[in-house]
């Protein structure tokens, strides 16, 4: 299997390419439109068709590069099945795998920083990935307090379902802001300063309160823009019109 971890740095967010190499077929997590023809390059220099993009979850703090990849390379956008928009073409659910050649990624419905949030687990032969969006970073977790954020929620997703995996599974989330790149659930279980450590639901759920956060400075336009799989709204800055008419979206 062909992997790669890549980073856009005004918003923090890794996107995640596997691809099969039997078939030479590919798939983005959490395409950033912002680096839409960095990605098309790689493509291209390792041989992969772009399948699919898939998203973990409606982003607040950056467009989407799904519908300009789709109208670039013909890739197919899939996101979770639950208050999926028209424009999502293949909608993933927990218990259904989701397949791409001989990748199969497992759907996790991890709500909490979004309602309808999902995380994605691939087995391995080897320690095990689990592509967890914004709901486990490392050493902390996506806010809670907009998009029907639930930190209740949110600390049984992690707690019930990502920390139920064995130690050694890695963890790659959709950010950092600190240069890390990798880490796994038995680090996460010890040293997450938000939900390690023995936290108690009550205790989680007082300092997300306490957070009082500032918007994503991107979320007026970002959120109505991905709810249309990446198109500009009329009220994007005219930085982001002018990615969206040179990737050609329509």
């Amino acid at each position: 299997m062909i992997f790669r971890q890549l980073f856009e740095p005004d918003s923090s967010t890794y996107t995640y390419l596997l691809a099969c190499e039997r078939t030479r077929e590919g798939v983005l997590i959490d395409p950033v439109i912002d680096t839409v023809d960095r990605d098309c390059e790689l493509l291209r220099a390792l041989g992969i068709t772009l399948a699919f993009t898939l998203e973990t979850h409606i982003h607040a703090d950056h467009l989407t590069g799904a519908r300009a990849l789709k109208a670039k390379l013909g890739s197919r956008i899939a996101a979770p099945r639950m208050g999926a928009a028209a424009c999502v073409e293949v909608g993933v659910e927990e218990g259904t795998p989701f397949r791409v050649g001989d990748i199969v990624l497992h759907p996790l419905h991890t709500p909490g920083h979004t309602a309808a949030h999902h995380a994605y687990v691939q087995d391995q032969e080897s320690a095990p990935r689990v592509f967890t969006g914004d709901v486990l970073l490392i050493d902390g977790c996506g806010r809670t307090d907009f998009q029907g954020g639930d930190s209740r929620a949110l600390f049984h997703s992690v707690h019930d379902k990502l920390f139920s995996m064995a130690d050694e599974t890695l963890v790659y989330p959709a950010h950092d802001y600190g240069g890390r790149q990798v880490s796994s659930i038995g680090q996460e279980k010890r040293g997450n300063t938000r939900l390690g450590h023995g936290r108690r639901e009550e205790a989680f759920v007082a300092l997300m309160a306490g957070l009082r956060l500032p918007y994503p400075r991107r979320m007026a336009f970002a959120v109505p823009g991905n709810e249309a799989c990446g198109r500009c709204p009329p009220d994007a800055p005219e930085e982001y019109r002018e990615r969206c008419a040179r990737h050609d979206q329509g």
